[in-house]
């Protein structure tokens, strides 16, 4: 199966996302762990519209101008695991919840740890906007693209969800 790939400097850095030819498959930040290695079956489509479409819903995020991505997703994992991603997806903008209360609304709430390793997989980044979930006493803990991104990407949300003016910049640093 051709695998459509494109790959831009965003607010967050180098992002690489990958496309089954209908929907997002993959969105990775440079130096994400579980992120794929590069596959002999992706081709590098920077005009696609979907990834057109991506880049605008991305800008526009950081900008502080979108809340909620409306992009076709197809996240590709374990039903356990796809279960997760899509509860994530039911996650609104500003809101945290645990690892033990994800597992809970999945209808797993003995499964926490397995949750927090299908957060952990989460093959796209921000989309599925798994740095809204904490530890149960509301601690940061791991995040595949970097607990600094992972802090900011949760002040950002709470200072747009205050009314403040806020932007989110390049953390590649």
């Amino acid at each position: 199966m051709t695998i459509h790939a494109t790959t831009w400097t965003s607010p967050l850095g180098l992002l690489t996302a990958l496309s089954d030819g209908t929907a997002l498959v993959g969105l990775y930040r440079e130096g994400q762990r579980f992120a794929p290695a590069r596959s002999g079956e992706w081709r590098r489509d920077d005009a696609r519209p979907l990834f057109r479409e991506l880049r605008r819903q991305v800008d526009a995020f950081c900008g502080g101008a979108l809340r909620q991505f409306t992009l076709p997703l197809a996240p590709r994992g374990t039903p356990f695991r796809e279960r997760v991603w899509e509860a994530l997806q039911r996650l609104p903008f500003g809101d945290t919840v645990s690892y033990g209360e994800l597992a809970s609304r999945i209808g797993a709430p003995a499964a926490y740890r397995a949750v927090g390793a299908a957060v952990g997989r989460n093959p796209l980044l921000l989309l599925l906007p798994c740095h809204r979930v904490l530890g149960r006493d509301g601690t940061l803990r791991g995040f595949a693209a970097g607990t600094a991104l992972k802090h900011a990407l949760l002040e950002f949300e709470r200072r747009i969800l205050r009314g403040e003016e806020t932007r989110l910049w390049d953390f590649s640093a």
